[in-house]
Order: C-alpha cells, then structure tokens, then sequence
C-alpha cells in the first residue's frame, strides 16, 4: 500500500506554567506539565517554493494561545487544558490533525510521568472547527 505524503510540525517539551490538579495532604504534586504537540498541515506549507513566513504556517502565535490558555486560572483536569488547546488548534484552518499529549510529573515519590493524550484525525479537527462555529 502506498503511503500519502504528509507534514507535521511537532512541538516537544513545553514547560508549561498551570495550575492543575486537586490534591491532599501528603499527595505528590507535580513540579511540571510538559506538552507534546504533533500538527498534520498540508504538504505545501513545507514544500515551498521561495524561504518567506507568507508560504508556511506561523506556529508563535498558536503557541502564544496555549501558554495563555495554561495560565488562564485553576484546572481540575488535564483534559480540560487539552480540550482548550485542542479548540485551539481547530480555530486554524491549517491544521488538518492533531496529537496533543500533557504530561505531568513527578507522580509518586519524585518519579514517574502521567500523561493525557489526545488524537484527532481530519474529520474530527473539522468536526471541532465546526462546533466552534456553531457556538459563535
């Protein structure tokens, strides 16, 4: 079988400063929430013809957006904060699909990562695109 061809832009390691979690006395509190975050985008915007920002997708401001996003007040949950990013992601028609991983750590006794991942193909990047149209 022959395989598309495909672009990504992949975002790994990204400290992020958020409030997540509900925790008692003598829980382990994580000390970081890092994001891994794996963009599909079409072909054409790697494959360019001439070097300018006008031929591919400027990531700094979806960047910008999600460190905003982290900041944005207290989560109970990962999933909330990757739900946000994941809309996000969908407001930009240039991202087709979308893999977001959050990871915290430690989890227990100074050790281990804990992460959420989230996987959305094209039809559900443009089903969330959608809805966020519908509630406007």
């Amino acid at each position: 079988m022959k395989q598309a061809s495909s672009a990504v832009i992949e975002l790994r390691d990204l400290q992020l400063k958020t409030d997540i979690g509900t925790y008692g006395p003598g829980d382990t509190q994580p000390d970081v929430h890092l994001l891994d975050l794996t963009l599909g985008i079409l072909v054409n915007q790697v494959v360019i013809s001439h070097d300018g920002m006008a031929q591919v997708f400027d990531y700094d401001p979806l960047i910008m957006e999600i460190e905003r996003l982290a900041a944005d007040g207290h989560y109970e949950t990962q999933e909330r904060l990757i739900t946000r990013i994941a809309s996000a992601c969908a407001a930009h028609s240039a991202i087709q699909r979308m893999e977001i991983c959050l990871k915290k750590s430690p989890v227990r006794s100074g050790s281990g990562s804990l992460g959420v991942r989230l996987t959305l193909d094209e039809v559900a990047t443009d089903g969330l695109r959608h809805e966020q149209v519908n509630a406007a």
